[in-house]
């Protein structure tokens, strides 16, 4: 039997979805509630989201400014993983879950509240990983998603229910409901619209962070990006924080029309959904940090770290950031680290991230191994016919047998 909810801590952005449910839930559980409203990024203002609390009768209200743990003990671990969902997605929303899961899970301790709630779609996977990352964290604490309980399944009936409660929506467009958006440091997102027919191109409209690769500057842009154990820490000398870095990444990157992308991903629910998105930063920070692990690392330590990324990429994306088995791969990936030190220099030109230097104290290249030139001796080229013989001796016994 489900308890009696007194107090409920709600994931609140002043958006639509969100708006709507603060009122529904005040009405349905007739219970307090709590609004938290996470600053990680986004690029908007997020002080509208305090009146239009306010004006709702919100007593407790939380805006917390999380950039710098978003980005230092988020994002970061996760580039160190060099994590690609399916190819293409680098997971912008996915990595956001755990972090705001975790403090609606310390608000709720620091309120009495005994329930959180969320905005997502009985649809998507932000549910999962909202709800994975509570029960995880407190497994006391109740759940409420009202997508999964109410009869308001469409944005035009969010859109009715909001002017029947005077409930007051930015962004419309004309009666037309917006794209879906989700953004924060690392991305942002659009799905919805003209976007569910995966046939369609985008409107260039749509795009807010990037310019259009063909209209980018003619000139390409030199960028020097400096490593600590596979942390960027540095932009052309300059030492800046973690969301320093990411900051600046997208706005360099947006201006020179970098990484917009447009996917087909297989939601972890089960269904196919198509969805736009602009990571500038995440885009550089990726093509960089493989060049600087090509210099530093082992070749089997990333060989090693190749055949796990995949899985570790399924596990943020899935929602299990608080699992043992994530924490495990983690420690795994900051072990391969230690080493990852150094100075990439990229080209950044009209859409495109060419990797035109690097160079680090801990360098395992040797030039006098690899040059074509005379080696004075460094690699006698005679050992490679012995290495080719031992190698090639299984393919030669299964020739003889008629298997190849």
């Amino acid at each position: 039997m489900v308890k009696k909810i007194n107090k409920v801590v709600l994931a609140y952005s002043g958006g639509l979805d969100t708006s709507i449910i603060l009122k529904w839930l005040q009405d349905e559980y007739q219970c307090e509630v709590v609004t938290f409203t996470a600053d990680i990024g986004q690029g908007e203002e997020v002080e509208p989201a305090r009146q239009k609390a306010q004006s709702a009768g919100v007593k407790e209200i939380y805006i917390d400014d999380l950039k710098e743990e978003f980005a230092q003990d988020f994002v970061f671990p996760m580039l160190r993983a060099n994590a690609i969902y399916e190819g293409e997605y680098l997971l912008g929303t996915s990595i956001a879950r755990p972090l705001i899961s975790k403090r609606l899970v310390e608000i709720a301790k620091e309120t009495g509240a005994d329930a959180i709630s969320h905005g997502a779609t009985g649809k998507g996977n932000d549910q999962v990983r909202f709800e994975f990352g509570v029960y995880a964290l407190n497994p006391e604490l109740q759940v409420i998603a009202p997508w999964r309980e109410w009869d308001l399944n469409s944005r035009d009936k969010l859109m009715q229910y909001a002017a029947q409660h005077d409930i007051a929506i930015e962004q419309k467009r004309g009666n037309k409901s917006p794209y879906s958006m989700d953004a924060n440091l690392l991305h942002i997102s659009y799905e919805g619209d003209i976007l569910e027919n995966p046939w369609n191109e985008p409107e260039e409209t749509m795009w807010r962070w990037t310019v259009a690769p063909e209209t980018a500057p003619d000139t390409p842009l030199y960028l020097e990006l400096g490593y600590q154990k596979g942390d960027i820490v540095a932009i052309d000398g300059k030492q800046l924080s973690a969301a320093q870095i990411m900051q600046t990444l997208n706005t360099i990157g947006g201006k020179h029309g970098i990484g917009r992308d447009d996917i087909v991903e297989n939601r972890y629910v089960g269904m196919k959904s198509r969805g736009c998105y602009e990571t500038p930063a995440g885009t550089i920070m990726l093509k960089a940090h493989r060049a600087m692990e090509s210099l530093t690392l082992d070749r089997e330590a990333m060989h090693l770290k190749d055949e796990l990324m995949p899985r570790y990429a399924k596990l943020i994306y899935n929602g299990y950031w608080w699992s043992p088995e994530r924490k495990m791969l983690q420690a795994l990936i900051d072990e391969s680290q230690q080493y990852v030190n150094g100075t990439v220099r990229l080209k950044l030109y009209k859409g495109n991230i060419a990797v035109v230097g690097r160079r680090s104290k801990d360098s395992l290249f040797d030039e006098d191994i690899a040059t074509f030139e005379d080696d004075a001796g460094a690699y006698d080229q005679k050992d490679a016919e012995g290495f080719i013989k031992l190698n090639a001796l299984r393919l030669k016994i299964a020739a003889k047998k008629g298997r190849i």
